[in-house]
C-alpha cells in the first residue's frame, strides 16, 4: 500500500496578469503578467486542454501596459511578432525563438498606456513618409505631406503601370497612446528597431485607448478628459470627436476612457470610468445604444469574429455578452417605407474571475483536432449535470473561443457562440507553478531533501513524514503529514529573477541560473552538538551563459547547463572544470556548426550517468552521450505536440519516458534509437479516459524500486498511475459518462484516504472502481505543485488551497453582497 503525505506551506504567490494578445495565425495566445514574464500558450481545439508553451522572464522592473501581434511577413514565424509596451514608455520585442526580451524603441519620456496594429489590408503600397515633412516631430498639415498623403489615397485603387512593375506591400504601422495627450505612429521594419512615421496633434488629457477602423483609414483614441476623436490616419486631422459622459455628466478629468473597439458594421463601442459600454455610430459619432451594467471601471473589450457579438470585462469580474439583432420599423405590408433599425442587446454575464478583469482576447483554434471515437457511447444519467468537462462540447476545430485574464492570475476560456451556455474553462489551475525538485536517499543521513525555487531566492529543506488521520480520511496508517524544515535559503544577487535551478541526487550540490549567469553551491551539515547547515558557493568555469535549464548527473559529478546560446555546457563539479559543450542538431554531422535549433527548456538524465535528453521549447528532442560525448539521436516533436514531462525510470537506464501536450505518452528505447515495445503496441490506443487529462500534464515520478515498472503522471487537478508492464485494456465506454470518467466523478466525492487505498491496493478489492487494472486516476481537491516518491511505499504531495493563495495577492477581490447581510 502506497502511504501519501501532504504539505501544504509552500509560499506560492502568482502575478496578476495585465495583458493578453492572440497571435497572427490564431494558434498561440500570449499572456504578459506584472512581474515581467510573458507566456505563450498553444490554442487547443479539443478536450485536452491548453498548454503553456513558453514562458520568457522579462524586465521585472518595466510593468508591460500593453500587447500586439503583427505578421512577420514571409520570413517569419507564422503566429508573427509580438510586441509590448511599458509604463516607462518603452516598446519591446518578444523573440519566441530565443526566449529573450529586446527593446525595439527606447523610452519615449512618456507612460505608454495602449497600442493599436493597423488592420492588415492586402494590396496597399508602401508610403513612408519623409523626415522633411515632420515639423517638431508633428505631422504639418501644410506643404508637401499633403501631396504625398493624396498619393497613398489614390494608389489604392490606382492601375500606374508604375505600381504595376514594382508593388510594395506597406510595412506594418502600430499606433501608441501615450501619456501626455498624443498618438504616435511607429511602422515596423524588418529591423530591430521601429521606424517613427508621424505624430497626431496633442489633445488634453492623457491618451488611455486607441483602435484603427477596419479599413485603416480611420484612428480612434479615447483619452482622461472623457472625450473620444476619431482622426483621418493619413492627414493626422481630428474628424470629430464624442463627449462619452452619460446623463449629462459630460466630460471631464474623473472619466477614463479605457478601450475602444471599431467593427466592420460601422459601429464603435466604449468602455469607461463610469461602467458605461456605449455603441457609436463610427460616421458621425452619434450615439446608438449605452449599457451601464458594471459595478465599476469596464477595463476591456473584444468582439466575436462575424463583430455581431461583443464582450465587455471590468473591475467587477463580470464578463458581458452584448449581441447585434436587426427588426424592421414601419408598415409591415409595406416592405419599400421600412427601416432596418440595428440594436445591441444585453444577453447575459458570467463571473468566473474574483479579481478585476484587465484583458481579453479572442482566439479560433486551427491545430489539429482529436477524432472522435467511431463507437456509440452509452450516457448514463446523473441527478447533475456535469460542468466540470464541459470545455470540450463546444472546443472544437473553428470555434471561436474567448479568454480573459486578470488580477487573480487565472486564465479562462469562454465559448464565444455560447457563451451562457456552458461554464468557463479554467486554462491554467495553478498559474505560475512553483518548481521543485525532490531527493531521496541523500548523503545526509538518507534524508530526503526539498528544492523550492522562489522568484528570488532558493529554499533548502528537510522533509519529515507523520501519520496522523485527517477529518477527511477514514482510519488507518494510509498517509499523513510531510512537514519541511528550512536547511538553507539562497538569495539571488540584487534581486535578480531565476530563471531555473537543480539538486543533485546526493543533497550535496544545487544551483540555479538568473538573466545573468548560473551559480553552484555546496550543502554542508556540520554535526556540533545541534545539527547546522552552510553553504559554500562553488567556482563555475568563466564564459558560462546564464541557462534555460540545468540538471546533475545522477552520481552528482557533473552538472549540464543549457546556455541561452544554444549550447549544452557539461561542468566536473568536483574540479569546476568545463568538459564538453554540445550544439544539439538535427543531423548528427552538422554538431561543429554554429547552434541553429531552438534553446532547451528541460532536461533528463539517466540513472546509470550514460544518457542526457534534451528537449527545446517546441518539442524537439536531442539525446546525448555522455561517456563519448556525442550526440546519439534527435527526435522530432511528437505528433506536432510539446513535451509537457519527461524522465528515465530508475534502472531502466535506456529507457526514455516522455508525455506530451496532446496526452499521449512515448517510451523510447534510446539505445537503439527507436519506440519502445510498449509505445509501439499502446501509444495510439491509450484509454480515452487518460487523453482527457484534467488538466496539463506537468511531471512524472517513478517509483525508486529496482523492479518497478510504474510511474505516477500528474498535472495540478489529478494523477494517473501507470504500469508499463501491464497491457492497455480497451476503453469501457460504459463508465464515459459526457466525456468524463465515472470513476474520476466517483472520486472526487470520496474520501481522501479511501481512495488513496483504493487506487494503490494490488487489485485485491472488488469493487467497479478498482476493477481497471492500468491508468489507474486519483483527482485532487486543491492544485496541486509537485508530487515525488520518498521511497517506494511512500508519496509527498505538495497542494496548496487556491483561496488561500487568492488571500496572497495585492489587489482585493471583488465585492460581492451576501443576500441577507
Amino acid at each position: 500500500m502506497l502511504e501519501a503525505y501532504k504539505n501544504s506551506s509552500i509560499d506560492w504567490k502568482p502575478s496578476p496578469v495585465v495583458a493578453l494578445a492572440t497571435s497572427a495565425d490564431d494558434s498561440q495566445v500570449a499572456a504578459a503578467r506584472e512581474d515581467g514574464s510573458l507566456e505563450i500558450w498553444l490554442v487547443s481545439p479539443g478536450s485536452v486542454g491548453w498548454h503553456c508553451q513558453l514562458t520568457i522572464h522579462g524586465d521585472p522592473n518595466s510593468r508591460i501596459s500593453s500587447l500586439v501581434w503583427c505578421r512577420a511577413g514571409s520570413k517569419g514565424l507564422p503566429c508573427g511578432r509580438l510586441f509590448s509596451s511599458s509604463i516607462d514608455g518603452s516598446v519591446s520585442e518578444w523573440d519566441l525563438f530565443d526566449l529573450k526580451q529586446k527593446t525595439v524603441l527606447g523610452s519615449i519620456g512618456v507612460s505608454i498606456w495602449q497600442m493599436a496594429m493597423a488592420p492588415y489590408i492586402e494590396g496597399v503600397v508602401d508610403t513612408k513618409p519623409k523626415p522633411e515633412h515632420l515639423v517638431n516631430g508633428f505631422l504639418n498639415d501644410k506643404g508637401e505631406d499633403d501631396d504625398a498623403d493624396e498619393t497613398s489615397d489614390s494608389e489604392d485603387d490606382s492601375d500606374s503601370d508604375e505600381l504595376q512593375e514594382q508593388p510594395v506591400i506597406e510595412l506594418p504601422r502600430l499606433a501608441i497612446a501615450c501619456d501626455d495627450g498624443s498618438v504616435r505612429i511607429y511602422s515596423i521594419s524588418d529591423s530591430d528597431e521601429l521606424v517613427y512615421t508621424k505624430s497626431l496633434p496633442r489633445v488634453s488629457g492623457r491618451v488611455l485607448s486607441v483602435t484603427w477602423s477596419p479599413d485603416a483609414k480611420m484612428i480612434y483614441s479615447g483619452s482622461s478628459d472623457g472625450f473620444i476623436r476619431c482622426w483621418d490616419a493619413n492627414y493626422g486631422r481630428e474628424i470629430y470627436r464624442i463627449t462619452v459622459g452619460l446623463g449629462g455628466s459630460g466630460s471631464g478629468p474623473e472619466l477614463c476612457v479605457w478601450s475602444l473597439l471599431s467593427l466592420r458594421c460601422g459601429t464603435l463601442v466604449s468602455a469607461d470610468s463610469t461602467g458605461s459600454v456605449q455603441f457609436w455610430d463610427s460616421q458621425h459619432g452619434t450615439l446608438l445604444q449605452a449599457h451601464s451594467l458594471h459595478k465599476g471601471d469596464v477595463n476591456a473589450l473584444a468582439a466575436a469574429p462575424s463583430h455581431n457579438r461583443v464582450f465587455s470585462a471590468g473591475s467587477d469580474g463580470q464578463v458581458i455578452l452584448y449581441k447585434l439583432s436587426s427588426q424592421k420599423v414601419g408598415p409591415s405590408d409595406d416592405k419599400a417605407s421600412s427601416i432596418v433599425m440595428k440594436k445591441w442587446n444585453y444577453i447575459g454575464y458570467v463571473r468566473a474571475h474574483t479579481h478585476d478583469v484587465r484583458a481579453m482576447t479572442v482566439a479560433v483554434p486551427i491545430s489539429r483536432e482529436d477524432p472522435l471515437p467511431d463507437e456509440k457511447i452509452k450516457r448514463i444519467r446523473h441527478s447533475e449535470k456535469p460542468i466540470e468537462f464541459s470545455y470540450h462540447k463546444w472546443a472544437h476545430l473553428g470555434v471561436p473561443m474567448l479568454i480573459s485574464a486578470g488580477d487573480d492570475t487565472k486564465l479562462f476560456a469562454y465559448s464565444v457562440n455560447e457563451f451562457t451556455n456552458f461554464s468557463p474553462h479554467d486554462i491554467c489551475p495553478a498559474p505560475q507553478r512553483v518548481p521543485i525538485q525532490l531527493v531521496h536517499d541523500t548523503v545526509f543521513n538518507k534524508k530526503p531533501l526539498l528544492l523550492v525555487q522562489n522568484s528570488h531566492w532558493l529554499d533548502i529543506s528537510c522533509v519529515r513524514t507523520k501519520c496522523v488521520a485527517f477529518p477527511d480520511m477514514a482510519c488507518g496508517p494510509s498517509g499523513g503529514l510531510a512537514m519541511t524544515d528550512l536547511l538553507a535559503r539562497v538569495k539571488t544577487k540584487a534581486s535578480r529573477k531565476i530563471i531555473c535551478s537543480s539538486i543533485s541526487n546526493s543533497g550535496a550540490f544545487f544551483a540555479y541560473s538568473d538573466h545573468v549567469r548560473p551559480s553552484l553551491f555546496e550543502l554542508k551539515m556540520h554535526e556540533v552538538g545541534k545539527s547546522t547547515w552552510t553553504v559554500k558557493k562553488k567556482q563555475l568555469p568563466p564564459g558560462i551563459p546564464f541557462g534555460h535549464s540545468m540538471v546533475f548527473s545522477f552520481d552528482s559529478s557533473r552538472l549540464m547547463i543549457a546556455g541561452h546560446d544554444r549550447r549544452i555546457y557539461v561542468v566536473d563539479v568536483g574540479s569546476s572544470q568545463l568538459v564538453h559543450t554540445f550544439t544539439p542538431c538535427r543531423e548528427l554531422r552538422d554538431e561543429q556548426l554554429p547552434p541553429s535549433e531552438p534553446p532547451i527548456t528541460r532536461m533528463f538524465t539517466s540513472s546509470d550517468g550514460q544518457w542526457l535528453a534534451a528537449v527545446n521549447c517546441f518539442g524537439d528532442v536531442y539525446i546525448f552521450n555522455l561517456e563519448i560525448l556525442r550526440q546519439h539521436w534527435f527526435i522530432s516533436r511528437l505528433d506536432g505536440a510539446a513535451v509537457t514531462a519527461g524522465g528515465f525510470p530508475p534502472r531502466s537506464n535506456n529507457v526514455l519516458i516522455l508525455t506530451t501536450s496532446s496526452n499521449q505518452v512515448y517510451a523510447f528505447d534510446v539505445e537503439a534509437r527507436q519506440l519502445g515495445e510498449w509505445s509501439i503496441q499502446h501509444t495510439f490506443v491509450l484509454p480515452k479516459r487518460y487523453q482527457e487529462f484534467p488538466g496539463e500534464v506537468i511531471g512524472l515520478s517513478f517509483l525508486p524500486s529496482s523492479n518497478s515498472t510504474s510511474v505516477i503522471v500528474y498535472s495540478a487537478r489529478a494523477m494517473c498511475l501507470i504500469d508499463f508492464g501491464k497491457p492497455v485494456e480497451r476503453e469501457d465506454e460504459i463508465e464515459l459518462v459526457n466525456g468524463q470518467d465515472t470513476a474520476l466523478r466517483n472520486l472526487q466525492n470520496t474520501p481522501i484516504k479511501g481512495r488513496l487505498k483504493r487506487i494503490f491496493r494490488d487489485g485485491q478489492t472488488e469493487t467497479k472502481l478498482n476493477s481497471r487494472k492500468n491508468f489507474e486516476f486519483f483527482s485532487f481537491r486543491n492544485p496541486v505543485l509537485f508530487i515525488g516518491h520518498l521511497s517506494k511505499n511512500s508519496l509527498l504531495i505538495l497542494d496548496k488551497p487556491w483561496m488561500e493563495v487568492v488571500k496572497t495577492l495585492d489587489a482585493a477581490p471583488v465585492h460581492r453582497h451576501v443576500f441577507g447581510t
